[in-house]
């Protein structure tokens, strides 16, 4: 059985589930894998700085030794500077690491970038532990940083 499709939507900076008719869509399991990796909040570790001070670590409460999701949140009002692209690109690679680990995708290729002032972007593209494209695509959030 496929899992319910979830397409990003690049006019409003947001996933959302697809439909056919009045039915969920299904297939494109990898995209919606990685939409859900980057997308859902992995629960901040021991150092992290919760960026509203209120110390709420979000993520998932069931996390075992996979956790789920990226710590992308943290990043909400840091400065646009390269150093806060260092840290997307390497928070957007944990959350996508246990597809390779699970032999689902051999590597990513992962760029970050400004796209305009507040909007971040990240292309991300999957290849087969065969070296065979698998699938790219392109991710722009709005960002709550300090300039």
């Amino acid at each position: 059985m496929a899992d319910a499709t979830i397409s990003w939507d690049a006019a409003n900076n947001r996933g959302d589930w697809s439909m056919s008719g009045p039915l969920l869509t299904t297939g494109n399991d990898l995209q919606t894998a990685i939409i859900i990796s980057i997308f859902s909040d992995r629960m901040a570790q021991p150092g992290d700085v919760i960026p509203d001070g209120s110390g709420d670590p979000r993520g998932w409460w069931a996390d075992d030794t996979v956790p789920i999701g990226s710590r992308l949140w943290l990043l909400r009002r840091a400065k646009q500077t390269k150093e806060t692209l260092q840290k997307a690109y390497d928070y957007l690679a944990e959350a996508l690491q246990w597809m390779v680990d699970d032999g689902v995708v051999g590597r990513f290729d992962i760029s970050t970038q400004w796209v305009r002032t507040s909007v971040l972007g990240a292309q991300i593209t999957a290849y087969k532990p065969d070296g065979t494209l698998l699938t790219t695509g392109r991710y722009t959030w709005a960002w709550e940083g300090i300039n």
